[in-house]
């Protein structure tokens, strides 16, 4: 009788495992995903949270921008905050442990990257997710150095005209028989950044 009763045992466990499995499936498709913000913004290695208009640059800054637009590096720097809030009414609190993601600024897909920071998104309390991003401008936007200059200063929210940004994220999920991973983005991440925003 031994026999029969370990194979019943085991079916129940693998009954709950999948169970499980499924929850934490459920509680990562139930979050919530939206982007809280974009900080520490910095073109050619000029801090923007200082200026509200490209004719504030000095001399100096003025210079560095101009030689590095003339050369074709305008390397852009920002973190763009995600926002993640798992449902309080979700069973399970959600683990991601991977993202990968791709940046689309003005609906044009700039550059993509991978998140590797394990995170848990607790049930009912939002969670910042960041992303550090890194790239040069001008291969992805054409336009005169006050053109660039203002395209970046408008993501501080300080200056410029409102842009769209948005995120399409593919996230992976840790469960009991190891990581999930979904063939397609579950979610598209969108806001709209700026002054005339409101952020």
């Amino acid at each position: 009788m031994r026999a029969p009763r370990l194979v019943l045992l085991l079916s129940c466990l693998l009954i709950l495992s999948g169970c499980a499995t499924v929850q934490q499936i459920r509680a990562l498709e139930g979050v919530d995903f939206s982007i809280d913000g974009v900080g520490e913004v910095s073109l050619a290695g000029i801090n923007l949270s200082d200026f509200q208009a490209f004719t504030e640059l000095g001399l100096a800054d003025g210079a560095r921008f101009a030689n590095a637009v003339r050369t074709g590096d305008v390397p852009l720097s920002m973190v763009v905050n995600v926002r993640a809030e798992n449902p309080a009414e979700n069973f399970a609190d959600a683990r991601l442990i991977r993202m990968d993601w791709s940046l689309l600024l003005q609906d044009r897909e700039t550059i993509s990257g991978r998140i590797v920071t394990e995170t848990v998104l607790p049930r009912g309390r939002p969670t910042v997710v960041p992303i550090v991003v890194q790239m040069n401008l001008v291969e992805f936007f054409e336009g005169s150095a006050r053109d660039l200059f203002e395209l970046a200063l408008s993501f501080t929210g300080m200056g410029g005209g409102a842009k769209d940004v948005k995120v399409r994220a593919l996230p992976v999920v840790e469960t009991a028989f190891g990581p999930i991973t979904y063939d397609e983005p579950i979610v598209i991440v969108s806001a709209e950044v700026g002054r005339s925003s409101g952020q």
